[in-house]
């Protein structure tokens, strides 16, 4: 039977998709840090998508639902080489989703960023991994002021000269985070938010929904690999203006509390000595009041093909969910 051209299109493509749905489901991914935001997000789609997940955490209480979820679970600890190196075996993709960046003695961002992901790199090459994808963070600089950053860039170059197959992703600051947990959560249970610093400085910033789709595209296609891709959100936007827009979707009148500059670096230099990841959050608060930390639009998940999450949609999805919950 003769096919149309219609036809014959349709044909190839269904067949094209299924050839791709097959090579994914036969790539082994290990998730490292995957009970953290972008991991926890990260396993659970690729687990829809019919990936094959062993999901490294650090602490099984947390990792009930992505076990339900069908992800193999494996405790390990990324500063010590002999667990990481179990943790590779047999795996064809390393997605290194784990930070310390607020971390504390063994987990302290020296140990988790720096010697962690050398070790991680190190039994990646061992075990013959075909693709490390590391989440970096955008505007990290060799000389960057905040040391969080410099190591990000740091394992960067270690990573390029590795010799292993990679894709950096230079991320936006997460919507989950910097928009929702330190900002918009306290206005929707309090009535009132604290900003550190000014709060008029134009941000971008991006779901991590969006991430995980870039993730399996990535995963997919080899035309990404070995590049190293800023990816925001399609818009930029003050804290001040975030928390404005809090108050209006809850319908209350905004009530903005800023802690002064001067004030955040004062305490940034008492609190370090005690509390590092603290004192290095509001060094870089300060930072962040007056760096450009803008991106455009052309580098939102547009990039792959795909529509981003606004800020708009973001808060609104978030209240909802959580008055669901």
């Amino acid at each position: 039977m003769k096919l149309s051209p219609g036809e014959y299109l349709g044909s190839y493509w269904a067949s094209k998709l299924c050839y791709i749905q097959e090579i994914i489901s036969m790539t082994r991914l290990l998730i490292v840090g995957a009970t953290g935001e972008l991991g926890r997000a990260a396993t659970k789609y690729l687990l829809s998508n019919n990936c094959s997940v062993k999901a490294f955490v650090r602490n099984k209480n947390n990792s009930e639902e992505l076990k339900k979820a069908g992800a193999d679970i494996f405790l390990g600890d990324i500063t010590n080489p002999d667990s990481v190196k179990e943790a590779c075996t047999e795996i064809d993709v390393v997605i290194a989703a784990v930070h310390g960046m607020l971390g504390t003695g063994k987990n302290k961002s020296q140990n988790v960023d720096d010697l962690g992901h050398k070790i991680l790199i190190d039994c990646s090459i061992e075990s013959k991994v075909k693709h490390f994808i590391f989440p970096s963070i955008f505007g990290v600089t060799k000389n960057h002021p905040i040391d969080f950053f410099r190591t990000k860039y740091e394992t960067e170059q270690y990573l390029i000269n590795s010799g292993l197959t990679y894709t950096i992703l230079r991320l936006a600051p997460f919507m989950e985070w910097h928009v929702h947990n330190l900002l918009g959560k306290s206005i929707q249970e309090k009535g009132k938010t604290t900003i550190l610093g000014v709060g008029d400085n134009p941000t971008n910033f991006i779901a991590v929904a969006d991430i995980v789709q870039v993730l399996k595209i990535i995963i997919e296609n080899d035309v990404y690999s070995n590049k190293t891709l800023n990816i925001g959100g399609p818009e930029n936007i003050s804290r001040n203006e975030i928390a404005n827009l809090y108050a209006a979707v809850l319908k209350i009148p905004p009530r903005i509390n800023h802690i002064p500059i001067r004030v955040l670096k004062i305490l940034s230099g008492l609190i370090r000595p005690f509390h590092a990841g603290i004192g290095r959050v509001m060094t870089l608060s300060a930072y962040n009041d007056k760096a450009d930390a803008t991106m455009h639009d052309s580098q939102s998940i547009r990039q792959f093909g795909l529509t981003p999450t606004t800020i708009e949609e973001f808060i609104n999805l978030r209240l909802r969910s959580n008055a669901l919950s």
